[in-house]
Parts: structure tokens; C-alpha cells; sequence
């Protein structure tokens, strides 16, 4: 058995049972990050229950995938970005964007990649954000309120990052087509 198995609802312990058949019944399919996770019910439990919080914020479902997808390629996700990409794809997100987020690149709309830009800063410096990032986060139309629902999708996505990257969750046959690895991005002259 691995240190990180793959449960299932019959082999999962009987604190994660609900959770489990909840995810299954939202995706039609038991994801291989949740199976990993039901290994410790109260890391499964929190991160359902975030992933449903983080969707009622003042964010559209675009918005919160910008997040989302910004966090995954700061933490070299392989396992989240593929998720995400379909994700995105399914919230209306244009098609050149989805590829700007796999690449850490800019986004079409200015707000949005305002949005991009201040995850990637909070994420890179932990929270400890320049006062010139967050004026550039305000000035493009985000209020305070937006900038600590950043904090909340950042701490979603960290549970599953690093579940992802101490376990080596293998990917999900429904994505295996948006397999990602980090591009090696070059610094400006």
C-alpha cells in the first residue's frame, strides 16, 4: 500500500465517506486529489467546504479561476493546471487566456490581469505585498474585500498543491489530454 493511497468510498476512513460521495455526486467522478486527500478526512473536509465558500465570493466563476490557475503555476501544479484548464474552458474563459494562464502570461482584459498579477505577488512574496501592487490592484478596480478573497482561494489551492506535490497524485484519465509542465520563462533583458 502507498504512504498516499488512492482511496475509494469503501476503502476511505469512515470520516471521509460523505465527503467523498458529496464530490462525486458535484463531479460525476471521484477526482484523484480527493481520493488522496480522504486519507486525512479534515484536510478533505476543509477543502470541499472551501471550494464552495471561495465559489460565493464577490468574484465571477472567471475571476476565481484566474486565481486559481495563477496560484497552480506559481506551485508548479501539473496535477491542478490540467484540472483548471478544463475548468476555465467551462466558466466561458476565452480560449487565448486559458493558454496565458498555463504560460504565466498577461491576459486579455486589463482587471483581470490586474486580478493575475496580484495573486502571483501575494503568492510570491506571502502575503507581504508592496504598496504599489496593491494600489495597482485598487486602480484597476478591486476593492479590499476582493484582495482578502484572493488570501481564501490562495489557501485553497495551497491544500491541494502541496497534497499534490508530497503525494504525487497521478492525473485524472478526464484531463489527461491538458498535461502541463511549467515553461521556463526568461527573464527581460
Amino acid at each position: 500500500m502507498s504512504e498516499f493511497p488512492l482511496h475509494s468510498a469503501e476503502t476511505a476512513p469512515e470520516a471521509a465517506r460523505d465527503t467523498l460521495a458529496a464530490v462525486e455526486a458535484d463531479f460525476g467522478m471521484l477526482p484523484n486529489l480527493e481520493r488522496t486527500m480522504a486519507t486525512a478526512p479534515a484536510l478533505l473536509k476543509t477543502y470541499a467546504f472551501g471550494w464552495e465558500v471561495f465559489a460565493e465570493t464577490s468574484l465571477s466563476p472567471i475571476a476565481q479561476q484566474v486565481v486559481y490557475q495563477t496560484v497552480n503555476f506559481e506551485n508548479e501544479c501539473t496535477y491542478c493546471v490540467p484540472w483548471h484548464t478544463l475548468l476555465c474552458r467551462h466558466a466561458g474563459m476565452a480560449e487565448a487566456d486559458v493558454h496565458a494562464l498555463r504560460a504565466g502570461a498577461a491576459l486579455s482584459d486589463p482587471k483581470l490581469e490586474a486580478l493575475r498579477r496580484f495573486t502571483q505577488a501575494v503568492v510570491r512574496c506571502q502575503g507581504k505585498i508592496a504598496q504599489a501592487d496593491r494600489d495597482a490592484f485598487l486602480a484597476a478596480g478591486w476593492s479590499a474585500q476582493t484582495a482578502l478573497e484572493v488570501v481564501l482561494g490562495i489557501a485553497i489551492k495551497v491544500m491541494s498543491n502541496y497534497t499534490n506535490a508530497m503525494a504525487g497524485t497521478p492525473h485524472d484519465a478526464a484531463v489527461a489530454e491538458l498535461a502541463w509542465t511549467k515553461p521556463v520563462i526568461k527573464p527581460a533583458p
